[in-house]
């Protein structure tokens, strides 16, 4: 699935939103993005496998976190321009 389909979803986005704020886990993600659990979890999987998101366990829960930085830029004519750029996203010390 290429990059413009993963993130072409409103659900997904919305997902991405969240993380960028910091790492959540599956129910509390898919209460803030208005969805169920299994919904939600369906949407991280195929972020994960594009290589968006990465998960990590704390005692019993399953947290989510982004691993790339998203940049879309659009602009009309006279100089049409449309660019989506994904790059890793550093770690903090």
């Amino acid at each position: 699935m290429s990059l413009f389909d993963v993130l072409g979803s409103k659900a997904r986005l919305q997902i991405i939103r969240e993380l960028a704020t910091e790492p959540r886990y599956v129910s509390e993600l898919a209460d803030r993005v208005g969805m169920d659990g299994k919904t939600a979890a369906h949407h991280l999987s195929t972020l994960e496998e594009a290589g968006i998101v990465e998960s990590y366990r704390t005692s019993r829960r399953k947290y989510y976190r982004l691993t790339k930085r998203i940049e879309l830029q659009a602009s009309p004519e006279p100089d049409p321009m449309f660019l989506l750029h994904a790059d890793d996203v550093e770690e903090a010390d």
